[in-house]
């Protein structure tokens, strides 16, 4: 493993057990087991090991979304547009909620990336990065879409990715349980069907 993702990935794991204040550049040497000041030559500054770790943790949920929805890039919808297979609504629910189902079980993963979104709402060089890297999850979202037949797909995107994260929000941070797979296809065919009529 790359010392860089080790450091962000130690990061990301700081973040989900002690928050925002509990990441500091020690914390990381001491946790990934790294000499001394390890963490502060790969990271000069703060905003530095805040950007290495939302880059890291964005590999890592496209990475997730790659696996459950194969095909799907920024760019490149799926469908006959592009010489693909037909999309089928009932086969993309079942992908996305795959999707979800993994995101759901790594707890860890999501904590970290709700602690970066707080600091970037005050870190205005940190809210330029998350929003780009929003773009990786919204773009395929409005491809889908559109391969789908959406009359709106950008419109539908924002509200795919909405609920998305309020249903991760409510089983991992708010007072929801968290859903089981069938029950989580369930809500992206109702989703999908109120979209697409």
């Amino acid at each position: 493993m790359k010392r860089s993702d080790l450091v962000a990935d130690t990061a990301i794991a700081l973040l989900a057990e002690r928050g925002m204040r509990g990441l500091t550049h020690r914390a990381v040497d001491e946790a990934a087991g790294l000499p001394p000041g390890s963490t502060s030559n790969l990271a000069r500054t703060r905003a530095a090991l805040l950007e290495l770790t939302l880059a890291r943790l964005t590999e890592l949920e496209a990475a997730v979304l790659k696996a459950a929805v194969p095909g799907l890039a920024p760019g490149g919808a799926p469908g006959p547009a592009t010489g693909g297979e037909p999309v089928d609504r009932a086969e993309v629910s079942r992908l996305l909620a795959g999707a979800l189902h993994v995101q759901f079980g790594d707890r860890g993963r999501t904590l970290a990336r709700y602690e970066l979104a707080l600091e970037a709402t005050r870190r205005p060089e940190l809210r330029a990065i998350y929003d780009r890297a929003g773009r990786r999850f919204r773009d395929p979202a409005v491809a889908l879409l559109t391969a789908l037949g959406s009359a709106d797909p950008a419109r539908h995107a924002r509200q795919l990715v909405a609920f998305a994260e309020g249903l991760m929000f409510d089983a991992i941070a708010g007072a929801g349980a968290t859903p089981t797979l069938g029950e989580l296809e369930q809500a992206v065919q109702d989703l999908l069907a109120g979209m697409l009529r």
